[in-house]
């Protein structure tokens, strides 16, 4: 009896230790997450993105050379534009799911008409202590600020643009208005500086690299740098509506975005001293750019515009854009800043990210 009830006893004993090492085994073991922003887990999503072969357009171009896209399981196809406008039709129309381009009357006249999208984050920008557009006279003339223009004639692309709006803010600055002047809408930066070299204008507004090249061929000089005289969010990501409302993809891609711009910004807009300092990925990020709008590596370093670290939007200053073309009226009808701008996509794509 007692050598039946010892084999029990043993037996009972070697059940408990292997049940025990079963259960540490399986404490031991991750359970399954069940986090929805798992990017395996989630489903792939096509999406067209409207562009400009601009340097502007560089984290966009990063993202697409680097697979950041991919990684949120997002397979992008780019569809090249000419110029601003065209993407921005092509957002709120929902040909493409998202535009990247410059805010100009002509998208706040679309938003007035009754058209749907939304700007969501950072594409470019006037900032101080960074070259982008500044305003440029002859080298031979004898104007030197921006105050001595009063009957003169500045060189824009075309009304509404932000060359136009760049030039109303800079008169207003200096006690002038865009009545004090004559604008010379001239289509193409081309046309700009050809103008400005044979003097058939006082003054134009460029943008880099062209201020570089007119400053360097010795027919003009710069008297104004629009950043170091206003902040100016010259440029944009839209979503159209149907993005906008598939909310898991606008925040994938805006974590893919979102890296992007930190990769832009640390390897090219770092300061240090006052002065810009190229960083640890430089050469590759001027390859990237040089690579996808087809212009030489020099070039490229001569214009690299300024953007918030993380693509945060300077959205106050959309608010004062909407309220200047609306009391020069260049738009017909209103626009709801409140419906127009919403930064909730980038700063949950920024949360998820641990910043």
């Amino acid at each position: 009896m007692k050598k039946h009830l010892t084999i029990m006893l043993t037996l009972m004993l070697a059940a408990v230790t292997i049940l025990s090492a079963c259960g540490n085994k399986q404490s031991d073991t991750p359970a399954p997450s069940n986090d929805s922003t798992n990017n395996e887990a989630a489903a792939a999503v096509d999406l067209k993105i409207g562009m400009l072969k601009l340097t502007s357009t560089a984290p966009l171009f990063i993202a697409l050379e680097k697979g950041y896209f991919e990684e949120e399981n997002l397979n992008v196809t780019a569809e090249w534009f000419d110029a601003a406008q065209p993407i921005a039709v092509a957002t709120a129309s929902g040909s493409v799911d998202i535009g990247a381009t410059g805010i100009t009357a002509s998208l706040y006249n679309m938003i007035a008409s009754g058209q749907k999208l939304l700007i969501v984050a950072d594409k470019g920008r006037e900032q101080l202590g960074y070259s982008s557009s500044a305003l440029l006279v002859h080298s031979d003339s004898a104007v030197t600020s921006v105050s001595e223009l009063k009957g003169m004639k500045i060189g824009i692309t075309q009304t509404g643009s932000t060359f136009h709006y760049m030039a109303g803010r800079l008169l207003e600055k200096y006690g002038l208005s865009l009545a004090d002047v004559e604008l010379v809408p001239l289509g193409k930066v081309g046309a700009m500086m050809d103008t400005l070299k044979s003097k058939q204008v006082d003054a134009v507004l460029l943008n880099e690299p062209n201020i570089t090249a007119v400053v360097n061929e010795g027919y003009g000089k710069v008297i104004a740098q629009i950043g170091d005289e206003f902040e100016y969010q010259t440029s944009g990501i839209f979503f159209s509506e149907k993005m906008s409302k598939n909310r898991d993809a606008a925040v994938r891609f805006m974590k893919a975005y979102n890296k992007a711009v930190n990769y832009y910004y640390d390897a090219v807009l770092v300061k240090e001293g006052g002065v810009t300092v190229p960083g640890a990925n430089y050469d590759e990020v001027i390859d990237i750019i040089a690579k996808y709008t087809d212009q030489p590596a020099e070039n490229i370093k001569l214009g690299l515009p300024y953007m918030d670290r993380d693509g945060r939007l300077l959205s106050e200053d959309i608010k004062t854009q909407i309220e200047w073309y609306a009391a020069n009226n260049m738009i017909e009808g209103t626009v709801d800043y409140q419906s127009l701008v919403d930064s909730t996509y980038l700063e949950e794509a920024i949360q998820a990210a641990g910043k």
